[in-house]
């Protein structure tokens, strides 16, 4: 029997795939996401485990901040956290990849839940400055702490192994990264579905209506404090080993915004406006690079500025979502996808 368009109980509603249509564009996605890498070379590659890496921890951060209402600009501290965990387990202790991967996690989920107390009675501006601190105080350690870290000259993380498979290059990476992030989407799509996940959107629309309906708000921000830093840590664990250099340079106030540009540029409070948002914020600073090597020789003006560019540009990028499409780039999906769905119709 064919599948119905409209849905007659709530199981239906909260299905993840309700059409067949859904489940085909899927198939044909897991299929391109699987032949991609044997079609593309090195250097889209690595732009692609990149993009990865950013999606993994920027689907926690838009679990917190858009789901949760609850504005964090400490996601790079906690990508630090993990990816500074993976390498000590690694090197120091001798810990097989597989345990430091989650491990990593965890221990940012730790550091989670100490920041996110002060969230139990700060929200807004206030705990978004707690959150830039952490990124401050990460930083504070990892120089001080140097015998472990490594300090200003960087930790080197050895390549690891995942039993006797070596991950020495992009397309190995690649077949670890693009499963975590697939299985890690698919979780936060189940989790906005649970109980959990409804008092999450509950505390961000109106915490004191959530509260009065029973939502228990200490618990619900912290647990969400730290499921959003366990992802950034999986992303910073991953992230280590890939570079093979962990510098302290990186996980600067700069990656914080960056974490905040994919969520509102991508889709506040959606899972696939945040896989826009990594690649857009991924694929954007390449292109800005090699504009800035075409124009080298006719502008070195412009060249020796580049920096300043990617900093204006991706600033303009969050002024002009915010003013003009406050849905981010999932809301120009969804319009596209109801356009052509109600065509030749729509007027």
């Amino acid at each position: 029997m064919a599948r119905r368009d409209y849905t007659v109980t709530y199981r239906e509603q909260i299905e993840i795939f309700r059409t067949d249509w859904s489940k085909s564009w899927l198939a044909v996605l897991l299929f391109l996401m699987a032949v991609f890498p044997f079609i593309a070379d090195s250097y889209i590659l690595y732009l692609a485990n990149l993009t990865g890496i950013f999606g993994i921890g920027a689907l926690g951060l838009n679990l917190l901040t858009g789901n949760g209402g609850l504005i964090s600009l400490g996601q790079g501290g906690f990508v630090a956290v993990g990816a500074y965990a993976c390498g000590i387990l690694v090197t120091k202790l001798d810990l097989p990849f597989v345990l430091a991967l989650p491990l990593s996690g965890l221990i940012a989920a730790l550091c989670g839940f100490v920041i996110g107390l002060p969230a139990l009675r700060l929200k807004g501006l206030y705990l978004a400055m707690i959150t830039m601190g952490f990124v401050f105080v990460i930083d504070y350690i990892i120089n001080q702490f140097s015998s472990l870290t490594g300090g200003g000259e960087g930790l080197k993380v050895p390549a690891v192994k995942i039993g006797q498979y070596a991950l020495n290059t992009d397309l190995k990476f690649y077949s670890v990264i693009m499963p975590i992030l697939i299985l890690l989407c698919y979780f936060t799509k189940n989790l906005l579905r649970t109980p959990f996940g409804r008092a999450l959107i509950a505390i961000r629309d109106r915490d004191i209506a959530a509260e009065v309906s029973g939502v228990h708000l200490a618990k619900c921000k912290v647990q969400a404090f730290m499921l959003s830093a366990f992802y950034a840590g999986v992303a910073g664990a991953i992230y280590g080993p890939y570079v093979k250099l962990i510098s302290p340079d990186y996980f600067g106030i700069r990656l914080s915004i960056d974490y905040i540009a994919i969520i509102i540029i991508g889709g506040l409070g959606t899972v696939v406006g945040t896989l826009f948002g990594s690649l857009f914020v991924t694929i954007v600073p390449e292109v800005l690079r090699m504009f800035s090597d075409l124009t080298r020789t006719s502008y070195p003006v412009f060249a020796e500025r580049f920096g300043d560019l990617r900093e204006g540009v991706f600033g303009s990028l969050i002024i002009a979502f915010i003013l003009f499409e406050p849905t981010g780039l999932a809301g120009i999906w969804r319009r596209v996808k109801i356009y052509f769905k109600s065509w030749p119709f729509r007027y």
